[in-house]
């Protein structure tokens, strides 16, 4: 992705490509990140999954991405946290996962733009620990103390559908995500990679990439919509995410910028088991990424490394995000 003729050129573009393998769906995939407000503090929607290039859908082809990801968090002793149908309080969270991603952008078209069929499986260890569980909200009773809980879990696939347009160095697309609730749910535990509920994300994404200097300048705005879990009767209100990335070649190799995201939920929590009422979180982060791009054989293949740390929190734990992501084109049609 760098300046310096047409040699330079033509790898950037091949770059850029193996850089977005799966940008119509690993990186608009779910977490199991204590990042929201929400119930179990989770939301589906992987914060800090999209950064450079987070409008460009690559050529017709299929596509491969492996997302490995940790996210520390702790939630400040004085407040409480809504999970396993229990409320507990003083909570620290870790999770180890990885997202396989699968992506057929295909060679039909709609409304002008290209169309794009993708699925996410994560596959994880999540544990979680709380100093106290209170009985209510109102009296903070502690029924127990201690409380530690962990598991290597299969959670919630997640589908997808993209439409992206091209023009100039403009890149951009709308994504469809879809939460399909029959991952490992464990009902009743702290440590859940699953969400036992249908969700959906709809968002839009924008790029400005120059092929000659390396400029990579993109967002990612979208709207998370959650539906029931009727195992604790907790229905997470809607939920709003803001992504942006400014990024810069230094090599036809490697690349490096700033990226962040905010977090906001629109509508509180309900139903019984909603025992904290609105519950209503907010979170924003900043950190860096840096990406290397190599061929094996004849295979681009990109590698990129995420760091984001989140701060002004409000109803959430704060922690610490971190991405590996490898990407690679499978077949891509000429």
């Amino acid at each position: 992705m760098l300046r310096g003729g047409a040699r330079r050129t033509a790898l950037g573009l091949r770059t850029a490509r193996a850089l977005v393998a799966v940008g119509a769906a690993a990186c608009w995939g779910l977490a199991p990140h204590a990042a929201q407000a929400a119930e179990n503090g989770t939301g589906f929607y992987l914060l800090g999954g999209r950064g450079p290039m987070a409008g460009y859908l690559p050529p017709p082809g299929f596509y491969f991405e492996s997302d490995t990801y940790s996210y520390d968090a702790k939630l400040d002793a004085r407040r409480s946290l809504p999970a396993g149908g229990r409320v507990i309080a003083n909570v620290r969270s870790q999770a180890r996962a990885d997202f396989l991603n699968g992506t057929w952008v295909t060679p039909w078209e709609a409304l002008g733009g290209n169309l794009a069929l993708g699925a996410v499986l994560p596959v994880g260890r999540v544990a979680v620990s709380a100093g106290v569980e209170l009985d209510s909200p109102r009296t903070n009773t502690i029924i127990g103390r201690s409380l530690r809980d962990k598991a290597t879990i299969v959670g919630d696939p997640v589908l997808s559908a993209t439409l992206g347009w091209h023009s100039g160095k403009f890149h951009w697309s709308t994504t469809a995500l879809v939460n399909v609730p029959v991952g490992d749910y464990r009902n009743g535990q702290l440590a859940n990679l699953a969400f036992h509920r249908w969700a959906s994300d709809l968002s839009g994404a924008l790029t400005w990439f120059d092929p000659e200097t390396g400029i990579d300048l993109s967002t990612a705005v979208g709207v998370t919509l959650n539906g029931t879990n009727h195992a604790t009767d907790y229905r997470t209100g809607t939920e709003f995410h803001v992504e942006w990335a400014a990024s810069k070649a230094i090599t036809s190799a490697l690349s490096a910028g700033i990226i962040g995201y905010h977090y906001q939920q629109v509508t509180g929590d309900s139903g019984a088991g909603a025992q904290l009422g609105a519950y209503k979180g907010r979170t924003t982060a900043l950190g860096g990424t840096i990406a290397y791009n190599f061929e094996i054989g004849k295979t681009p293949i990109s590698a990129r490394i995420k760091v984001l740390r989140e701060f002004s929190v409000e109803n959430r734990a704060r922690g610490t995000v971190g991405l590996l992501t490898v990407s690679l084109p499978l077949t891509v049609s000429r």
